[in-house]
């Protein structure tokens, strides 16, 4: 791997207030750039997320945040598993890497022109190259790790409808082979070819189910979009145009957000909205596993007709001595019934549902919007639980500090 001179690592670390401020316009730059030269990557960036500008402002902060610890690798180390997992989830090549390294250069140029010299250029060649190593090699071993590279083509073999807003679709490899092995928590990626756009586009779905060898099990918010956001291409196409009988390209499993199956100690799950979909998969490793682990499931969504799950959650709930569940409504329809449907009305109050011996030793999986995700992240830290023993996922391409 490229090894930079103190004095490139000390150029590159220089440019960091000038990317904290200027980042956002560089990447914006880079992806027109990028599309420009080469439309078939079109097939391999969510588009929706290039629409509103939610890819662009991601990139930024990682590149951001590699100048600013340009010096201190190791401490990317969690934000590089994240990437590395997404890229092999989408097939990324090295020699993609060539591609993009040589149109963020250019961007970098061409954005901050004189204010950038010669020798920034170089230093920021020399850092790319070091960083695609690294990722690259990441990538190589789990690729290897991997039951299969790329994609592969699944039938839906059910498709069952979970709420107003989420339906669970039943994919079985066309091949007859073992659809996979997974850790609960995890995703794929689903890769559609869009007519009306013209090229293919891939969406990461989590994984629903507890890990079997039959099918795996994706369960999809339709994303029908409002005055300030895009409705989602794929959501909508499997929702309208996928039924019993399709074919999908599904990627093998990925993610660092998973649940550790070889503890014993207390789990809570804690969720909002589509967020329930790993905790679902979580769920259901748990409550066939032999192990007796206390289990606290906490679910926060708008009202009955969007609560996924529900009837199955209170079945476990009802079978399983050590499992207490939640369940906040943001607004009680005249059909939901409090103490089966839902418990409390508002937000979850993490505060409320936390004793001494979850703070002491339990493991929390959190999943939701980003705002949910900040606040419940800042209420176990207040409550004192190691920040080590909190794990998190966002769905989309945002940023969780």
């Amino acid at each position: 791997m490229t090894q930079l001179t103190p004095t490139q690592m000390k150029k590159v670390k220089s440019t960091a207030p000038v990317l904290a401020e200027h980042g956002v316009t560089i990447t914006k730059h880079f992806y027109r750039r990028l599309f420009t030269h080469h439309p078939e990557l079109r097939n391999v960036f969510n588009q929706t997320n290039q629409k509103n500008g939610n890819q662009a402002e991601t990139l930024a902060h990682a590149v951001w945040a590699y100048a600013a610890h340009i010096d201190n690798i190791d401490a990317l180390g969690p934000a590089v598993a994240h990437i590395a997992n997404k890229h092999v989830s989408l097939n990324i090549a090295p020699a993609q890497y060539d591609i993009v390294g040589e149109h963020l250069l250019a961007s970098i140029v061409e954005v901050l022109g004189d204010a950038v010299d010669a020798e920034t250029v170089d230093a920021w060649s020399a850092a790319y190259a070091q960083l695609a190593g690294l990722m690259i090699g990441v990538e190589r071993k789990l690729y290897d790790l991997a039951d299969w590279e790329g994609f592969r083509p699944f039938t839906v073999v059910r498709k069952v409808h979970e709420s107003d807003e989420i339906s669970s679709f039943y994919l079985e490899p066309v091949d007859g082979r073992s659809p996979g092995r997974f850790k609960p928590g995890q995703y794929v990626s689903v890769k559609r070819y869009i007519d009306v756009l013209g090229y293919e586009q891939p969406r990461q779905y989590s994984l629903s189910d507890a890990p079997n060898s039959n099918y795996l099990r994706i369960s999809v918010k339709r994303e029908p979009g409002n005055i300030e956001t895009t409705p989602g291409v794929i959501s909508n196409v499997l929702h309208d145009g996928v039924n019993v009988g399709a074919l999908l390209e599904v990627s093998a499993p990925a993610g660092v957000f998973a649940l550790d199956t070889t503890k014993h100690t207390p789990v809570v799950l804690v969720s909002g909205g589509v967020g329930i979909t790993p905790m679902i998969s979580m769920l259901s490793f748990l409550v066939q596993d032999r192990n007796d682990r206390r289990i606290v499931f906490a679910h926060a969504c708008r009202n009955g007709r969007v609560h996924a799950f529900k009837d199955w959650v209170n079945e476990c709930a009802t079978r399983r001595r050590m499992l207490s569940k939640h369940v906040y409504y943001e607004a009680v329809g005249e059909d939901d019934i409090p103490g089966t449907d839902y418990d409390a009305t508002g937000r979850i109050d993490l505060s409320s549902l936390v004793d001494e011996e979850l703070i002491a030793g339990a493991d929390f999986y959190v999943c939701g919007p980003l705002p949910f995700m900040i606040e419940q992240k800042e209420t176990l830290g207040r409550l004192g639980v190691e920040a080590a023993r909190v794990h998190t996922e966002i769905f989309g391409s945002g940023m969780l500090g």
